[in-house]
């Protein structure tokens, strides 16, 4: 192991993510890497920087022969952003995103299922059918029913 102090998993990203922040303009990893004020090695954060593009949090505009890197989002919904996207890469990993979802849902307490039906309801479209009673059973899906849609509620067995 180097002489470096073994940092925590996402420690380095954390404090990219705080150093974007800060500088409030996109930066180089040049720039990023003298922002930490800590000896790292330069393709590290490089390299770092590019892997949170890719995750999408970050945006990456051609400069010279490198590049800039902002917050894809603003910093105080970061956290947020990034747990919807890698829930979402998640799901598309699995074979049966119906059954992940319904057991996900099935596992929810009484808050975050309150929270979920009221996040449903404000996002139903003027077509949706998301009534008050299927906000309520939230929990417990039944077999060949969708929670949203703009179609029928019941999909064929």
């Amino acid at each position: 192991m180097s002489g470096q102090a073994h940092r925590g998993s996402g420690a380095l990203e954390r404090e990219l993510f705080a150093a974007l922040a800060a500088a409030g303009r996109p930066l180089t990893p040049a720039e990023a890497l003298a922002a930490l004020g800590r000896p790292l090695a330069y393709t590290t954060v490089m390299t770092t920087l590019a892997r949170l593009q890719e995750k999408g949090a970050l945006v990456r505009t051609p400069a010279g022969r490198s590049f800039t890197y902002a917050l894809a989002v603003a910093p105080d919904t970061l956290d947020a952003t990034l747990t919807a996207r890698q829930m979402a890469r998640v799901l598309d990993r699995g074979t049966n995103r119906a059954e992940a979802l319904a057991r996900f849902v099935a596992d929810l307490g009484p808050d975050d299922e309150r929270l979920l039906a009221e996040l449903l309801r404000a996002q139903a479209g003027p077509n949706d059918h998301v009534t008050s009673n299927d906000a309520d059973s939230v929990g417990t899906p039944t077999a060949g029913t969708t929670v949203l849609g703009s179609e029928s509620a019941e999909t064929s067995p």
